[in-house]
């Protein structure tokens, strides 16, 4: 299927980039990135409300200032755009109705972003695009060569969701049953609800899974958590995978996302924690989902992405400058 206008594909809307940074459309374009940021707008994947295919453009828009790259950090004393090279790699093209093929270009995308040393920002989307991030990292680090932070209020391991064998509901199984990565390897927090069950958990113990509930949370606090998570990532592998269902928030915080459970986040919490890994893991690849424009009126889900992956992409050119956070304090 080919875009409707010369270099925007289906869902990019009118072109905008993630914070007005370069669009690069070409993988040679790639050369010398640090980060490529990657629209995945699809969700045939999603068990109950879609929306999420529209999931890229609204985050690109929600802090859409018209004004130069510059994000100095108020906490890190850090511009990331004046330390790292960021570009806009568009939308891969999603066929409508087409999962499977929506995934192998998203797999490839990242492949290309990987190959030119650089690290993949997937906006999604629904959280079956996990399941080809997984598969490009597993063929570039090995199963055993990445460990991955996941904050969710579902863990996402089912066999089958509805009787869909490949959906929202179950990349870290298939990733795991696919030898895309090792289940010893991921830790998870936020989980609360319903889903998954028993069945679910039992096969989680038996591959190795860590996970982190907001019962616990709560009684212990996030940032004993999220230490504990990144010991465990540094512990396991090298570099990290940092995935990010935006229904991890609260649905206060956080409207428009296809499965909102009471009960989660705070949003300063979650941007604190992604900027807290950030700054100490190595990230090999992010991304952000479950954005769904159609239940978020006022914005304020799509605001909470963007922010989610600028203090990422923050917390990230701290660690790299290796230079100690300077907050702007008197």
């Amino acid at each position: 299927m080919l875009p409707f206008r010369p270099n925007e594909t289906g869902y990019a809307g009118v072109g905008v980039t993630y914070c007005r940074t370069p669009l690069v459309l070409d993988p040679a374009g790639l050369s010398g990135a640090d980060v490529a940021i990657l629209g995945a707008p699809f969700d045939e994947g999603v068990s109950f409300r879609p929306g999420a295919r529209f999931g890229p453009r609204a985050i690109r828009m929600a802090e859409d200032s018209a004004g130069p790259a510059s994000r100095p950090h108020m906490e890190l004393g850090i511009d990331p755009f004046a330390e790292m090279a960021v570009v806009d790699y568009g939308d891969i093209e999603a066929p409508p109705s087409d999962l499977a093929r929506s995934h192998a270009l998203l797999r490839e995308h990242v492949g290309h972003v990987l190959d030119a040393d650089a690290t993949p920002v997937v906006l999604g989307g629904d959280h079956s695009l996990s399941l080809p991030v997984l598969q490009a990292l597993g063929e570039r680090f090995g199963p055993d060569g990445y460990a991955v932070i996941h904050f969710d209020t579902h863990a996402d391991t089912g066999a089958e969701v509805y009787d869909v064998l490949n959906s929202h509901g179950t990349p870290f199984y298939q990733a795991v049953v696919d030898d895309a990565m090792r289940g010893e390897n991921i830790v998870q927090i936020g989980l609360r609800g319903a889903w998954p069950g028993t069945v679910e958990f039992q096969w989680m113990r038996e591959q190795g899974f860590r996970w982190h509930t907001m019962d616990e949370i709560i009684e212990r606090g996030l940032a004993p958590v999220v230490s504990d998570a990144i010991a465990f990532a540094a512990s396991r592998a090298p570099r990290a995978y940092l995935t990010v269902d935006v229904d991890v928030l609260d649905p206060a915080f956080a409207p428009g996302t296809g499965t909102p459970e009471p009960g989660g986040l705070l949003t300063r919490e979650l941007l604190w924690a992604v900027r807290k890994i950030a700054s100490e893991v190595d990230l090999c690849a992010m991304d952000v989902v479950e954005v769904s424009p159609p239940y978020d009126p006022a914005g304020v889900t799509a605001l909470a992405a963007h922010r989610v992956v600028l203090e990422a992409l923050s917390g990230m050119a701290l660690r790299r400058s290796g230079r100690e956070a300077r907050p702007e304090r008197p």
